[in-house]
């Protein structure tokens, strides 16, 4: 298995495991090219975060994407793991944890992270479990939105 940075010819594997993660997780249909645009952008401008990517004989099998936001609390970094994806076919071998180690590796390498968050939907309770054994914490938030 090996984890990486993901790269540009990467995209087409995050634009499928963001389709798929819309509909497994939240019943969702993504529409197609603006997705494609969407993760093209982050490719484009590494400002926007950045994908990981892991690799099993050649196959993309899962990945996520970071981003990033500013604490003007900690002067530092939080970065934010979004769209967790692991290929059905490919889960409950730790790959997530793998992803992970890896994300932290460059926090810690960056200097200026202060640390990881990352949200999860209240009855996904399994990922919470994953997160928590890798060492994550609740936090005491809620999350508000509003679609412009």
């Amino acid at each position: 298995m090996e984890i990486r940075l993901a790269r540009l010819e990467d995209a087409n594997h995050f634009v499928e495991f963001n389709k798929a993660m819309a509909l497994e997780t939240e019943g969702k249909i993504l529409d197609g090219p603006l997705l494609e645009a969407a993760v093209k952008a982050v490719f484009e401008d590494p400002n926007k975060g950045f994908y990981v990517a892991a690799e099993d004989k050649g196959q993309v099998v899962g990945g996520l994407m970071v981003t990033y936001e500013w604490s003007d609390w900690r002067n530092g970094w939080w970065w934010w793991i979004q769209s967790v994806y692991i290929r059905p076919e490919a889960r409950g071998r730790k790959i997530y944890s793998l992803l992970y180690d890896f994300v932290k590796r460059r926090a810690r390498e960056a200097g200026d992270v202060y640390g990881i968050r990352l949200y999860v939907e209240y009855e996904n309770e399994l990922a919470a479990r994953v997160y928590e054994k890798l060492g994550m914490e609740r936090e005491h938030y809620h999350m508000y939105a509003e679609q412009l």
